[in-house]
């Protein structure tokens, strides 16, 4: 009797593609079972060792006819290559990085998802660690931390000045790519956010309104301070007056306390939001007041948030395509982990996305 349970070992005889049979321990019911290794595939493949690394990394120099019979033993033994193992083999561990703040905002997490979903869909692993606070030790910490697991490059997603000065003062000997702000190096990926603020305000320019208040986003964020720009250039450059811009949190309660302040003003005729949640706030904040949107109010966003189309009236927003930034900053990463990139900043135009929450002024309604 075997030691495991007190069921009988069995010995199962499995034909190879080669007409041999390859033995394979089967200690029973809830035995555990040697994990498969490469030396049992080429036994049931009848190949060597060496070809079953070359059919596992995709060398070219393997036949057709063995490249399949190796490939169909090791979906019959389900074998696992060993990810260690081959890195040590490749010096290529096939994973990235991803260096992120704790933070479950809109824009950042999409930026997290958008890169993860891009890796994946390249073939990459991908391992992700957070940084605490804003300061070069702990952002030395987390990139070494990332560095133990094998990361061949790494993207940061810091969105707040304090973070992003952190990572600029760090040497790091991997590649560094930063999402949305300036990184390390130089190499960065992100939106064009004057653009898109000087897309909604134009827009809102265009249908008729005389100036275009805005709710902007905190003054720490350098993407909130590039969608002021926009907004502001776009006013300066129609000659239209420049309203004071009020300041918020990204928040949807911000959004509707600086809405009620906007409501009240009979003048006030277009609202630019810095962001979708903060301009949530607004519609209710005006739906309140009394003020009909578009009618009366016409209120653009920006990020272009799953409910946008849902809200009431469905928000005319600007559109950033988190899936390219992915792709691209992808792509960057990888030219400068192969030596053949250089480090750049590079900027994707969003798009505006009208929708019924705009529309030519008519003035107050009568009662």
């Amino acid at each position: 009797m075997s030691s495991t349970g007190g069921w009988p070992e069995r010995v199962r005889g499995e034909p190879a593609a080669n007409g041999r049979v390859v033995s394979v321990v089967d200690g029973g019911l809830g035995a555990r079972r040697r994990p498969t290794a490469m030396a049992d595939v080429a036994r049931l493949a009848g190949v060597s060792h060496m070809t079953v690394s070359r059919v596992l990394n995709d060398h070219p120099n393997v036949r057709p006819e063995t490249r399949q019979r190796v490939l169909d033993a090791i979906r019959q033994l389900d074998f696992r290559p060993n990810s260690a193992a081959r890195t040590l083999a490749t010096r290529r561990s096939n994973t990235l990085g991803v260096l992120a703040v704790d933070t479950t905002l809109f824009g950042p997490a999409s930026m997290v998802y958008g890169f993860e979903q891009a890796a994946r869909e390249a073939g990459y692993f991908v391992a992700m660690t957070s940084v605490r606070s804003p300061t070069p030790a702990s952002v030395v910490h987390a990139l070494n931390r990332l560095r133990d697991q094998g990361v061949e490059g790494v993207v940061a997603i810091m969105p707040q000045d304090a973070w992003a000065a952190a990572l600029r003062t760090v040497t790091f000997d991997l590649p560094v790519v930063a999402i949305g702000g300036g990184g390390a190096g130089g190499a960065a990926v992100g939106v064009d956010n004057v653009a898109g603020a000087a897309m909604a305000t134009e827009h809102l320019l265009r249908l008729g309104h005389p100036t275009v208040h805005h709710i902007a986003g905190p003054p720490t964020w350098p993407e909130a301070r590039e969608r002021m720009t926009g907004w502001r250039a776009s006013l300066e450059a129609a000659g239209a007056p420049v309203p004071e811009a009020l300041i918020g949190t990204w928040s949807a309660r911000s959004g509707y306390e600086l809405g009620r302040r906007l409501a009240k003003d009979p003048s006030v005729t277009a609202i630019f939001c810095a962001n979708d949640h903060m301009a949530l706030g607004v519609l209710r904040a005006l739906t309140e007041a009394h003020r009909r949107v578009p009618e009366e109010v016409s209120v653009v966003g920006f990020d272009d948030i799953p409910e946008a189309p849902f809200m009431i009236p469905p928000l005319t927003t600007v559109r950033q395509d988190f899936a390219a930034l992915g792709r691209k900053s992808l792509h960057l990463l990888r030219e400068l982990a192969a030596g053949t990139g250089v480090a750049s900043s590079q900027r994707l135009v969003p798009e505006l996305k009208v929708r019924r929450s705009t529309a030519r002024p008519s003035g107050p309604r009568l009662s």
